[in-house]
C-alpha cells in the first residue's frame, strides 16, 4: 500500500449547506478525484477528520511514513494539495524538506502524526 490523501467528505466548513447541495468537503474530494492522483497515491473519501473547526481537512498517510492533517481546504485548492501528495508520496518517510511544500501544506498544517512503525521494520 502506497500513500493515502483522506478527504473529508463530510466536512461544511463551517457554513450552511442548501438541501440537495453538496458540503465544501464532498466538493473538495470531487475536485481532486476530477484532476486526478498522481503516481502512487491513492484518494479516500473519510466521513470526519474530527477537524471541524477548520474548514476542509485532508491528511495524508503511509506505511512507515509520518502522517499530516491540514486544514482550511477548499475545492480551489485541488493542484496543490495533489502536487504536495505527490511530494509526500516520493519520500520513504513522510518528510518533504520545508520549502519544497506547497504554501497551504506550509501554513495550513493542524498536525504531525509520527509513524507507527519506523521504515526500516515494515
Amino acid at each position: 500500500m502506497g500513500t493515502v490523501l483522506h478527504v473529508c467528505t463530510t466536512c461544511r466548513a463551517g457554513q450552511p449547506v442548501p438541501e440537495g447541495e453538496a458540503c465544501p468537503g464532498k466538493r473538495l474530494h470531487d475536485s481532486l478525484l476530477a484532476v486526478g492522483a498522481p503516481e502512487g497515491v491513492t484518494i479516500r473519501a473519510a466521513e470526519c477528520l474530527s477537524a471541524c473547526d477548520h474548514g476542509c481537512s485532508i491528511a495524508l498517510s503511509k506505511p512507515g511514513g509520518w502522517s499530516y492533517v491540514y486544514g482550511r481546504m477548499t475545492e480551489f485548492d485541488a493542484a496543490e494539495i495533489l502536487r504536495g501528495a505527490g511530494l509526500y508520496a516520493a519520500t520513504s518517510d513522510g518528510l518533504v524538506p520545508w520549502r519544497d511544500r506547497p504554501v497551504i501544506f506550509r501554513k495550513q498544517s493542524l498536525a504531525r502524526i509520527p509513524p507507527i512503525f519506523p521504515a526500516m521494520e515494515i
